[in-house]
């Protein structure tokens, strides 16, 4: 029995069908794993000896005996079964399966499931919820983009946008009590765009809590997370991320937000252009030649056989050295 024919049929069922089999402390060790999952979970190999009444060698030959690899392979699919989430490395290895091999096979894939993912961003009820997320945007006194791991740094590339164009906007991207700082920002009438999955983990309850305290509104983005947070959340905009059960892609999200980010400049197109020119003002008062910076390479010499008008054209290095030159007067 395969380990993910068991994250299927579900670990339950995987030891009431293997421990008939097994001998009598491999049967006991086993259903002691399912009678204590948490357990088996947080404590090592010793730990759950000891409360089992039994040797590490039988928890690790039991483990082995239900058909993983080893405990730590055993604890990822009950951690899968206990929070509804499978573990990145087991994504990881389902979507590798199904792109096939070589390189050809893998970019059709993964543009496949990025063609599909833009096509849901046609639906026309996602233009009409898109078309009422930038009006809660613009008008906010503040925005604040929320994403932890990987949808933390597109929370950040959102905020730096936003700022760019005249919408003054802060991050929520540090996990744990880090978050605590910024969170303590939000006011009545606040905006926190959220980019989040199920299933809920603390500082999504603890982010919707904190905006319901104090008159923010969230807009979640989300492929999953909707039916959970529904009634908590002013709008949403269903982005999906490739196939369930496997790696997320995240592409589709990044198209949404650079829409939020036109969208946004379009509703004032002069405050946008203003805080572009900002920018801009900015570098050149911190390093007068940053639009020079980059690799200058001097034009290569043409070949002997080349056409006449090549071989004779000048080197020019900067325009303005040939200003004047050639004139009479």
């Amino acid at each position: 029995m395969g380990r993910d024919s068991g994250a299927r049929i579900g670990f339950d069922l995987r030891v009431e069908t293997a421990a008939p089999q097994l001998p009598p402390a491999e049967a006991r060790m086993a259903l002691f794993f399912a009678a204590q999952k948490e357990a088996v979970v947080l404590s090592s190999a010793a730990q759950i000896a000891e409360a089992a009444g039994a040797s590490d060698a039988t928890v690790v030959r039991t483990a082995r005996s239900l058909g993983y690899a080893g405990l730590s392979e055993m604890r990822e699919d009950i951690l899968a079964e206990l929070t509804g989430a499978a573990s990145p490395a087991r994504l990881l290895s389902r979507t590798l399966d199904a792109a096939g091999e070589g390189p050809a096979a893998i970019l059709d894939h993964v543009l496949s499931l990025h063609t599909a993912a833009l096509g849901a961003l046609t639906r026309p009820e996602t233009a009409a919820a898109f078309a009422r997320v930038l009006d809660l945007i613009a008008a906010a006194p503040m925005r604040y983009v929320f994403g932890i791991g990987p949808s933390g740094a597109i929370a950040d590339y959102a905020a730096l946008q936003f700022n760019r164009i005249g919408l003054r906007s802060h991050t929520l991207s540090s996990p744990g009590i880090a978050l605590a700082d910024r969170l303590a920002w939000l006011a009545p009438g606040d905006v926190v765009v959220m980019l989040a999955y199920a299933p809920i983990y603390r500082e999504v309850e603890v982010v919707l809590d904190r905006a319901s305290e104090r008159g923010a509104k969230v807009v979640l983005i989300s492929d999953s997370l909707g039916p959970q947070v529904g009634d908590r959340v002013v709008e949403m905009l269903a982005v999906p991320r490739g196939r369930s059960e496997h790696l997320s892609m995240h592409g589709a999200t990044m198209v949404l937000i650079e829409a939020l980010i036109l969208g946004l400049a379009a509703q004032d197109r002069d405050r946008a252009i203003a805080g572009l020119d900002t920018v801009g003002r900015l570098r050149g008062r911190l390093d007068r030649d940053w639009i020079k910076r980059g690799v200058h390479r001097s034009v290569p010499a043409a070949p002997a056989d080349a056409p006449v008008a090549l071989r004779a054209a000048p080197k020019v290095s900067n325009p303005s050295q040939t200003s004047g030159k050639g004139r009479k007067g």
